[in-house]
């Protein structure tokens, strides 16, 4: 069975080898949640009319805050062997650098349920960021996502887990 896979060993792979969705029917259903983070990597002049809010499509940051949350609802759709997650909480925060220079995009989903949304907010994360690059590719096609990478998860068998800084 695929939930008494050692650690390191690979779930999603039956014992020939098949792709396969893991049985998370014997796993208590709790509280979880992770976080994920991505950086959106842009040319100066672009950050400047981001932080001015002088696109002239709007609110930036408030698009893509809108299109991380719906990215994170939307995870079991996009990732084939993910199961859906009970979300009950989805955060998205941005942080502008001017040393990147660019927007540091932060997801954070919290849900009661027998699996992580580790995916969840990984998908979140990356959705901001890919709306930030639509929102101002017109005048930037330069703009790089970059370092997509989940920061924190908390809940289930495994517990706690935070990234080394390093």
């Amino acid at each position: 069975m695929a939930d008494d896979a050692s650690p390191g060993e690979l779930t999603h792979f039956d014992g020939a080898g098949a792709a396969h969705m893991v049985d998370v029917a014997a796993k208590p259903e709790t509280p979880r949640m992770a976080r994920a983070r991505a950086r959106v990597r842009m040319a100066p002049a672009t950050l400047t009319k981001i932080e001015a809010g002088a696109l002239g499509k709007g609110d930036v940051l408030g698009v893509a805050r809108l299109g991380g949350i719906s990215g994170a609802k939307q995870t079991a759709t996009q990732i084939p062997l993910c199961h859906p997650v009970r979300i009950t909480a989805v955060t998205i925060e941005f942080e502008i650098d001017a040393e990147l220079p660019g927007v540091v995009v932060e997801a954070t989903v919290e849900a009661v349920d027998r699996t992580g949304p580790e995916m969840e907010a990984m998908i979140a994360a990356s959705t901001a960021a890919l709306t930030i690059y639509d929102m101002c590719k017109a005048i930037d096609r330069g703009i790089e996502v970059v370092d997509l990478h989940l920061v924190e998860k908390r809940g289930g068998k495994s517990g706690h887990w935070l990234r080394d800084s390093k």
